[in-house]
């Protein structure tokens, strides 16, 4: 299973998809299934961090103008 670095968000989920149907078909000798697993959780990380950056930029309306979202960081 060749590692590659998702271009965005989609690709990160296309990946994962790929990894989770190899290991479900028992596909992968362990040693390859480790390391797929691994590959597998850096793509959740990354999926995670490109989640949290896109809930940051969410924007809100406000009298007809968009603005980005302040969260109270305190919470």
């Amino acid at each position: 299973m060749k590692k590659t670095t998702p271009k965005n968000y989609e690709d990160a989920l296309t990946q994962l998809q790929t990894i989770t149907e190899s290991m479900q078909n028992n596909d992968l000798p362990l040693e390859e299934a480790l390391a797929a697993y691994q590959q597998g959780q850096e793509l959740v990380q990354y999926c995670q961090q490109k989640l949290a950056e896109v809930e940051q930029k969410l924007q809100v309306l406000d009298n007809g103008e968009l603005k980005e979202l302040k969260l109270d960081e305190e919470h």
